[in-house]
């Protein structure tokens, strides 16, 4: 599957963001907060403008677009990197976190069919 590119990066976009294998990673609140925050952040920071946002517990769906030309692609593409980072760091170092192990080796060989992720795949590649 290839996705979907963002060709006119200042249109209005659907865009759906997926956790790999669709894990329930967004059942804690601990990780829809990261979510959340990055997203405010990428609006304040980055220029995103979001029109409206669903936060589901293994998918984020966004009715977005980037006040900056050619901005759109670059946004998600940081906001995916920067939460799949911290959310993985949350689950490693969280003890209470019942799912800890599992959802580790879950994202450990998804990375294995990514050659730019060395340890760890959290969203899926394509939007």
């Amino acid at each position: 599957m290839n996705g979907h590119k963002i060709v006119n990066q200042n249109a209005l976009h659907f865009i759906t963001l997926t956790v790999v294998s669709w894990a329930d990673v967004f059942s804690r609140q601990v990780y829809r907060d990261i979510v959340l925050d990055s997203l405010i952040y990428c609006q304040k920071e980055k220029g995103l403008v979001v029109n409206t946002y669903v936060l589901m517990s293994n998918h984020l769906h966004l009715i977005c677009y980037a006040k900056m030309p050619n901005l759109l692609s670059n946004t998600i593409r940081d906001f995916k990197k920067f939460t799949s980072k911290r959310i993985i760091y949350e689950i490693e170092t969280n003890k209470s976190e019942s799912r800890r192990e599992w959802l580790l080796r879950l994202f450990k060989f998804h990375a294995k069919f990514n050659i730019d992720n060395l340890n760890y795949q959290f969203w899926t590649q394509y939007n």
